[in-house]
């Protein structure tokens, strides 16, 4: 355990190094934040919905605050893929798949972190209508607050995933395409799953996808009540789990089989 603490340690510290592209993120979220809650604010003056704007609002600001947690990869890894390097991690007396899992979860937790505080300060002080809500109540946060953890967890596993099947294509291009259209679409990002008809909501909510963002978002504004949040947080574990334990056998067995080139 030591040593994927210390691998993660290591990651967090090599982020943090990030600072431009970290303000070139800030500002770019923040305009396509401001610019989703105009079309908003357009769409409600014309017809009203059912779920209140200052919920729309605040799902937006959460979700691009929080948008490189889930569209973010390990360019490094998939360089170690393409070229065979990824052959001198296999002499590590550690998990290859541990050993990368933290190195993801780290890159994803610092770049969310450090986009996500000073955007949700800037939401805040926004007028009002344009400006994110405070959670429900101090419960609602705290639940969101877990939620969102398990939300790391499990697009961590995706992520491990997707960079399994890479492995055997070694063109991450297809997979990431299609893993990048799956998560924006039913994570929300596109458009608030909580706009969605409530049929769909039915099936969606239940995938491992609406478990990253949605879910978190829902809790932290109180639209899942203490059974509903029960439930919620069990789902994304179980999610988890089985998508670690999916990743970790593709893994293995793309170890047992792997080729590297030059020999």
């Amino acid at each position: 355990m030591k040593s994927y603490l210390s691998v993660f340690r290591l990651r967090l510290r090599m982020e943090l190094q990030y600072r431009g592209a970290m303000l070139g993120g800030i500002l770019c979220q923040v305009f396509f934040g401001l610019i989703l809650i105009a079309l908003y604010r357009t769409l409600y003056a014309s017809r009203p919905q059912a779920l209140p704007l200052e919920s729309v609002v605040t799902y937006v600001w959460l979700q691009q605050a929080f948008f490189r947690m889930v569209l973010s990869s390990d360019d490094e890894l998939m360089d170690k893929i393409r070229t065979g390097g990824i052959a001198y991690d296999l002499c590590r007396p550690v998990s290859l798949y541990g050993f990368y899992y933290a190195r993801i979860a780290a890159m994803k937790l610092t770049g969310s972190a450090m986009r996500a505080v000073p955007m949700l300060v800037f939401a805040a002080l926004l007028p009002k209508g344009w400006n994110i809500a405070p959670p429900a109540s101090i419960p609602a946060a705290a639940l969101g607050l877990c939620s969102l953890t398990l939300g790391l967890l499990c697009v961590t596993a995706l992520e491990n995933i997707s960079m399994g099947f890479t492995m055997r294509t070694l063109d991450f291009r297809g997979i990431r395409a299609v893993m990048n259209l799956l998560m924006t679409l039913l994570c929300g990002n596109i458009l608030p799953l909580t706009l969605f008809p409530d049929s769909w909501q039915k099936v969606i909510t239940l995938l491992p996808y609406a478990q990253l963002l949605d879910a978190p978002i829902r809790l932290y504004t109180g639209q899942y009540g203490m059974d509903a949040a029960i439930r919620v947080i069990g789902l994304q574990a179980g999610w988890t789990l089985l998508l670690i334990l999916l990743g970790t056998l593709l893994w293995r067995r793309n170890r047992s089989r792997l080729t590297v080139q030059g020999g």
